[in-house]
């Protein structure tokens, strides 16, 4: 059985004054989540046409890999404190065979 790999893509937009916070946590995380087992990607990207906006680009080996990033300390003290910072909407994704 070959393992697929998942995205996840994860809109954030900071709430009034919280846009410098929100982009510390999120720098912050990044050496944390790529230096995981299974991770692949982890970007952070700031929409130019409003900067209070951020889209995370993350990749992971598999959906065990995503699983894993999901109980790590880093990741919940993020869960705890993101609400208080920004509307966020995530999406876990499956890749789609093409020919």
């Amino acid at each position: 059985m070959t393992q697929s790999p998942a995205k996840i893509t994860a809109i954030l937009t900071a709430h009034p004054g919280k846009a410098a916070e929100l982009r510390a946590l999120l720098v912050g995380m990044a050496p944390l989540c790529r230096a995981e087992p299974g991770n692949l990607r982890w970007d952070v990207w700031r929409d130019l046409a409003h900067s209070e906006r951020y889209v995370l680009d993350e990749l992971y080996l598999d959906a065990a890999a995503v699983e894993a990033h999901r109980k790590t300390r880093h990741y919940q003290t993020y869960l705890a404190v993101i609400s208080e910072l920004a509307d966020r909407t995530a999406w876990v994704l499956e890749a789609v065979e093409v020919r």
